[in-house]
């Protein structure tokens, strides 16, 4: 057998619930089960530039599963962006502390932009693999990202809790939802939270088709509505939310009382729901069974169900976008839920 293997674990991007989560699987797997050392670089790629990090323990990372945030800390630094001080020298000081740390693979956890990043520093000849996190649920190749899952868990219970008020008041209540261009985290929790309009950047929408389904939600004495708005839905470039100015556009043509609720970073922080951490786990440890196979350059997915991976050549750059033809948005029609597009009346 050969010298143990000895890999770093970063976090990148913005936190979400499960890293830790995924720190432990990744952590415990290669000690426990393949005699590896870990080590935690601090701060994303930050901690690659300056050399930043710590060996990680089994007992350091005991009691870490259910904790939100991540240990390791996260920042949004893009190493391959030439700006600031360091400009190009960037990338060549990753791969001279890679080599002074004496590491043998970098897992890489992250969403769209983190991913990217794997994928080039892959192409300058690293030994990378890529976990993908986020509460988008948006990053190319994998069917669910974790992260959705509490995220949504989170919305749909703001939503849940938005109906009491509107239905006290007799109002059109907005919520949006984070989400960047995709509209995952809006259309499940508009769904599952019981929402009467939801609207995603994928459909787009005619405001006067959606004031009309509210006049006739109105008509019926039906006495409030809930409109679940996805942050990236078109708005005039003037107007800072997309929620707040479908609320406006809402009241306007109604003329009935509408507020909004914009539910912000509350949505990625505190403690990981159970599948979140279970999906958290599994990615970690198959991380490092492609490690102990000396299989990198390849990013972890999750794919009907099973735990698998897809070459980070495949990932950096692209989006996961909900199609058109979503089962999930065939069955909100059925329901008649307004989808912004076209509506039933």
């Amino acid at each position: 057998m050969g010298k143990p293997k000895r890999i770093g674990i970063l976090t990148a991007g913005g936190d979400c619930p499960g890293i830790n989560a995924a720190i432990r699987g990744v952590g415990k797997t290669a000690i426990v089960s393949h005699g590896m050392e870990v080590i935690g670089i601090a701060s994303g790629f930050s901690g690659l530039i300056h050399n930043e990090f710590e060996v990680l323990s089994e007992n350091a990372l005991s009691g870490i599963l259910t904790l939100g945030g991540t240990i390791l800390g996260t920042s949004r630094e893009k190493p391959f962006k030439k700006n600031g001080t360091l400009g190009a020298d960037k990338p060549k000081l990753i791969k001279k502390h890679y080599k002074e740390m004496g590491l043998d693979c970098i897992v890489c956890i992250g969403g769209n932009g983190t991913q990217k990043t794997a994928a080039l520093l892959a192409e300058e000849g690293l030994n990378v693999i890529g976990i993908p996190k986020t509460i988008d649920n948006d990053v190319f190749g994998t069917d669910f990202t974790f992260g959705f899952d509490s995220a949504v868990t989170i919305a749909t219970e703001a939503i849940d809790r938005l109906h009491t008020t509107a239905n006290s008041h007799k109002r059109i209540m907005v919520i949006e939802l984070m989400g960047h261009t995709a509209g995952w985290l809006t259309l499940y929790a508009g769904m599952a939270g019981g929402g009467d309009v939801i609207l995603i950047p994928e459909l787009g929408y005619d405001i006067k088709v959606i004031n009309r389904y509210l006049l006739d939600r109105a008509y019926k004495k039906k006495p409030y509505s809930i409109v679940v708005v996805a942050e990236g839905v078109e708005k005039p470039k003037e107007e800072l939310s997309a929620g707040a100015y479908i609320a406006k556009m809402i009241e306007k043509g109604t003329r009935i009382e509408t507020r909004t609720t914009i539910l912000g970073y509350v949505q990625r922080g505190g403690s990981p729901s159970p599948m979140d951490r279970i999906l958290a786990t599994r990615f970690g440890s198959h991380a490092v069974q492609l490690i102990a196979e000396e299989r990198f350059g390849r990013m972890v997915t999750n794919k009907d169900g099973k735990t698998s991976s897809i070459s980070l050549k495949e990932v950096g750059g692209k989006l996961s976008l909900i199609p058109t033809d979503h089962s999930l948005i065939t069955k909100a029609r059925a329901l008649d839920i307004c989808m912004g597009d076209y509506c039933k009346f």
